[in-house]
């Protein structure tokens, strides 16, 4: 069986598990199950979307990477994160490791495209864990401020925020997914950073 059709199987039936999910949130009336639910499945369709809109080229490896990586945030707003103390680590070493994986593509695109940037193959690693942890930090920051406007509204918080001590060890397996990335994930972006390349050159004038 080929690879695209395991992916498109695969895809399919995480959007049928999210939409499950989905209907479970509504069913007990939990918004931040709904919520998140709703960001997860649209987030399967993104693969789809740059294949056929932007002509960009993903591994089908790719495509159920980030597909995974929303249904097990999604599963984890059911219980699992508040009942299985690893899941978090799970989830947040694959979700950094998929942000991890759109900073190092996005910046080697931006290198071939112009002469005017140049990043040093030792600088690169540095440069996806920041990268990472940068995005790692916005994310924390979301989840309290979203903690706050629940607290203030009186109402369940769409994103679960448990204190500093769960912030640093976020953060540090968001470093665990950004390490993954730059030492066996880039081999396997090469394609889609030539056809992202090939897109930014379409742009010149």
């Amino acid at each position: 069986m080929r690879s695209w059709h395991v992916e498109r199987i695969a895809s399919r039936f995480i959007q049928l598990v999210i939409g499950l999910i989905f209907v479970a949130g509504v069913y007990t009336r939990n918004l931040s199950v709904v919520v998140n639910a709703l960001l997860a499945l649209a987030a399967t369709f993104l693969p789809a979307i740059l294949r056929r809109d932007w002509q960009i080229r993903l591994h089908p490896f790719l495509g159920m990477w980030l597909t995974t990586a929303v249904l097990l945030h999604a599963i984890g707003m059911l219980g699992p994160y508040h009942y299985i103390h690893w899941w978090d680590h799970v989830t947040h070493t694959l979700s950094a490791s998929v942000v991890a994986a759109v900073g190092y593509t996005a910046a080697r695109a931006i290198e071939a495209h112009t002469d005017a940037v140049h990043f040093p193959r030792q600088f690169m690693f540095v440069y996806i864990l920041l990268f990472t942890l940068a995005v790692g930090v916005f994310w924390e920051v979301l989840e309290f401020g979203a903690r706050l406007a629940a607290e203030a509204a009186g109402t369940e918080a769409v994103l679960v925020q448990y204190g500093l001590d769960d912030t640093l060890v976020d953060l540090i397996f968001d470093s665990v997914g950004a390490v993954l990335v730059a030492l066996f994930g880039t081999a396997t972006l090469s394609d889609t950073i030539d056809s992202l390349t090939e897109r930014l050159e379409q742009t010149r004038p």
